[in-house]
């Protein structure tokens, strides 16, 4: 299924979930935040959150620095 990835369109697997996704992508699991269709996804939330085809996922990741 297609879901877009911060813009980006990617195809991953029916039935993935929040986590799944993060792993596809090479993405840490800690020190990020995410969204799902614009609502935020807890960090224990994620392996449990499906995401479905058309969705949108927002990814940020921290960046030390002032």
């Amino acid at each position: 299924m297609r879901i877009t990835v911060n813009g980006d369109i990617r195809d991953v697997a029916d039935g993935a979930t929040v986590a799944d996704v993060l792993t596809v992508l090479g993405l840490p699991t800690t020190g990020i935040a995410v969204a799902l269709d614009g609502e935020v996804v807890p960090r224990a939330a994620h392996v449990a959150t499906p995401v479905s085809a058309g969705a949108v996922l927002e990814v940020l990741t921290a960046v030390q620095g002032g």
